[in-house]
């Protein structure tokens, strides 16, 4: 090997390969992220390894016709051990950066820019200017910074530095769906089959995620959170504003399910000294089309509820609690109010309501029962029509919306129901060869750089490691596929196989703060000298025997 062959290795060179990478805008759902995987492709048929192997580099196409890329290096010795090396290569918008938006994907320039004006942002972010050598862009942390030490990794593996195979995969969609993970589930299969591999670990470079506002350790993670999209569709009862009590207006239920759920600490999990995030509402709208003096009697909420060991059916079992407590709520406040009410007209014609709640699941069986398969079949393919137009999500929410405004005689109910992405959660700290590297590397970092890596059993941000193994068996799953109105209708995810994958992970990234913000930064001294030797010893240790 001669050092003057390589071109990822120093940190100006990855640092050159970073802003190279950054550049090109590789927005989830753009041309650009297309174009993204053909440029990395590219860059990497131009070593020379690839130049004799060129059926080792692959571009593979998902469904909807975007692309990923998968590199493999055979080592010399003819071995099946493997190292697959995942990492995405999309990122979100940019809007966030307001009038630096043209700076975002040019990290040297707007780097340049927030150091010469270093009094005008955040104090945090002043602190880390003074203390450190700092790199600014979207993208440069999250996470195309893992990226490029995969590549550098690949380089040198390219020079027969290790003695097993090294597997690149750098996928599209993970801000998203996860499309690309999803999709190169089978792909691994099948590669472990053709070239004879066997796949010793998965690991991922994304950046180290703080646990807390000015938390500056230094993570390892051995897994990574789950996250489920819980929906709740309200339906109540029509009206007009002057008769308030004649219907039951949806926002409001909506806003009590939001009161119940939004910081509810019930639903967070312990593992260790680890919590997982109370549940927060991601989307809360009513689904009238215009304004007019009826009420909103038809409202949506969805939820982020993240996951570490609970199963699907507590999952579900807890939601159903939480929505009769709440359609309880609704009907002592309308009693009350209506009571109330007809106290001060002098009427005494005072009310009561009663809320039913379903899943998604019964809902379905009362509409064929009562209405055939036939009228539901029609409703499930006019909604399928707007597929391309209409995001997952909101597919979701309108075959929801579709069914319970056929069966509206069930009215007012909230109905519980899932809307994609689901990630599973993912673990191996019980995985003893996983145990016996970390605990190896922790020693390393210590004794090398003096640096304390903090284990940690769950990466905090979610990410394509989900999609590696599943920690419940397959038939556990039920509850979340029977209650996702688009499950096997554009969203689907490889269970079967993923059992067959079984990887254990590792992720171990780089330092970098203010993820999906205008001031999201890499630590480059860290990213490029001391984690890019600590993957090659990471790596090496896995090989050794």
């Amino acid at each position: 090997m001669k050092t003057l062959d390589y071109q990822w290795q120093t940190k100006q060179q990855l640092t050159e390969l970073l802003c190279d990478l950054v550049k090109i805008p590789s927005i989830t759902h753009t041309v650009e992220e297309i174009k993204f995987a053909e440029y990395i492709e590219s860059k990497i048929r131009k070593l020379p390894y690839f130049q004799v192997n060129p059926e080792y580099v692959k571009v593979h196409k998902t469904k909807d016709q975007r692309k990923f890329v998968t590199a493999l290096v055979k080592s010399e010795k003819n071995v099946q051990d493997t190292i697959i090396l995942v990492s995405h290569f999309d990122v979100v918008g940019v809007d966030d950066y307001g009038s630096l938006k043209e700076l975002a994907f040019h990290p040297v320039n707007l780097t340049k820019f927030i150091y010469e004006n270093k009094t005008k942002v955040p104090e945090a972010v002043q602190k880390d200017i003074r203390e450190g050598d700092w790199l600014f862009g979207r993208g440069t942390m999250d996470m195309k910074c893992g990226l490029a030490l995969h590549m550098s990794i690949i380089e040198e593996a390219c020079n027969g530095n290790y003695d097993g195979n090294i597997l690149l995969l750098t996928v599209c969609d993970e801000e998203v769906n996860s499309v690309g993970m999803r999709e190169a589930v089978s792909v691994l299969l099948e590669m472990s089959k053709q070239y004879n591999l066997k796949y010793n670990a998965c690991i991922n470079s994304e950046p180290v995620f703080s646990r807390y506002p000015g938390d500056e350790n230094n993570y390892l993670y051995l897994g990574s959170l789950g996250k489920i999209l819980a929906g709740f569709l309200c339906y109540g009862k029509e009206t007009h504003v002057g008769e308030p009590f004649s219907g039951l207006n949806a926002n409001y239920m909506a806003s009590e399910l939001t009161r119940e759920l939004e910081f509810n600490t019930d639903y967070c999990e312990k593992v260790g000294d680890e919590v997982t995030p109370p549940p927060t509402v991601l989307i809360q709208k009513d689904l009238k089309n215009e304004y007019n003096v009826q009420i909103s009697h038809r409202s949506v909420n969805l939820f982020n509820l993240f996951l570490m060991e609970k199963s699907i059916d507590e999952i579900v079992e807890q939601l159903s609690q939480t929505a009769n407590k709440v359609a309880k709520k609704i009907e002592n406040h309308y009693s009350k109010s209506s009571i109330q009410f007809s106290t001060l007209e002098g009427s005494h014609n005072n009310k009561d309501i009663s809320v039913t709640t379903l899943r998604f699941e019964e809902l379905l069986r009362y509409a064929l029962e009562t209405y055939g398969e036939k009228k539901v079949m029609q409703i499930k393919e006019d909604v399928l029509k707007n597929k391309g137009q209409k995001d997952d999500r909101e597919l979701a929410i309108e075959w929801v919306d579709r069914l319970a405004t056929l069966c509206k005689e069930l009215a007012p109910m909230i109905i519980i129901f899932f809307a994609p992405p689901y990630y599973p959660p993912v673990n191996s700290r019980k995985h003893p060869e996983i145990n016996r590297v970390v605990d190896y590397i922790l020693t390393f970092a210590k004794q090398n750089y003096d640096i304390e890596l903090k284990k940690q059993n769950y990466f905090a941000g979610i990410s394509d490691l989900s999609y590696t193994g599943l920690s419940h068996p397959t038939s556990s799953i039920k509850s979340l596929t029977s209650n996702m109105p688009n499950w096997n209708h554009g969203y689907t995810i490889p269970f079967d196989a993923l059992e067959e994958l079984n990887l254990p992970v590792l992720n171990l990234g780089p330092i970098g703060r203010d993820a999906h913000k205008w001031t999201e930064r890499l630590d480059l001294n860290y990213a490029f000298h001391i984690l890019r030797n600590l993957l090659s010893v990471t790596i090496k240790q896995f090989f050794q025997k």
